[in-house]
């Protein structure tokens, strides 16, 4: 399997080097923090929008790629949302396969008046987005919303990927480099058939 190298690591060798260090790191990536590493917490949704995939812990067996963004996100529109339907495009036998699953969690902690449920079926049919989109809910009183909380997100848009075991393997707020991320998204899905 391979771990995805931090920023701060990448910048110290080539690209060519840095795929190299990523394809021999053990499973589970460098954290920086305790977020990555740990079994993933369970979500806690108000709605689903599109279907319903579940939760973590019956998802088992599965990748799981979680987009946290919010409807007025600059980078959600520009970098995560274009980034999971790319990832939707080329992993489609996968997903079909049972294999993957992506989904998105509607992560609001600013904006409440503005980012509202109805306002986020028009994006999702503006956008012509097909994948499970939940909405992240808020316990009375709390700015932030609760699977935010369990996740240790630090904005909008991160991304966290779940191995079928139901680890943490990755987990990044704003952009990143992708290539890797794709590459270790396809050696989890290959630990899947074995």
């Amino acid at each position: 399997m391979i771990a995805y190298l931090s920023p701060s690591r990448r910048g110290f060798l080539s690209s060519t080097a840095a795929a190299a260090v990523t394809a021999l790191v053990a499973p589970c990536c460098l954290a920086e923090e305790a977020r990555v590493g740990r079994l993933a917490p369970a979500w806690d949704i108000t709605e689903w929008i599109n279907q319903d995939p579940g939760n973590v812990d019956s998802l088992r067996g599965k990748v799981i790629v979680i987009d946290f963004f919010q409807l007025w996100c600059p980078g959600c529109n520009q970098f995560s949302g274009p980034l999971l339907t790319h990832w939707q495009q080329k992993f489609t036998q996968n997903i079909a396969d049972g294999q993957l699953l992506l989904v998105k969690i509607h992560t609001v902690f600013e904006g409440h008046s503005y980012q509202t449920v109805r306002r986020l079926k028009g994006y999702i049919k503006e956008k012509g987005i097909a994948l499970p989109v939940g909405v992240d809910r808020h316990a009375d009183g709390q700015r932030l919303p609760e699977t935010m909380r369990r996740y240790r997100t630090r904005g909008t848009p991160e991304i966290a990927i779940i191995d079928s075991n139901g680890m943490i393997c990755f987990q990044e707020f704003g952009y990143f480099e992708p290539r890797p991320v794709e590459t270790m998204i396809q050696s989890l899905i290959a630990a899947t058939r074995t």
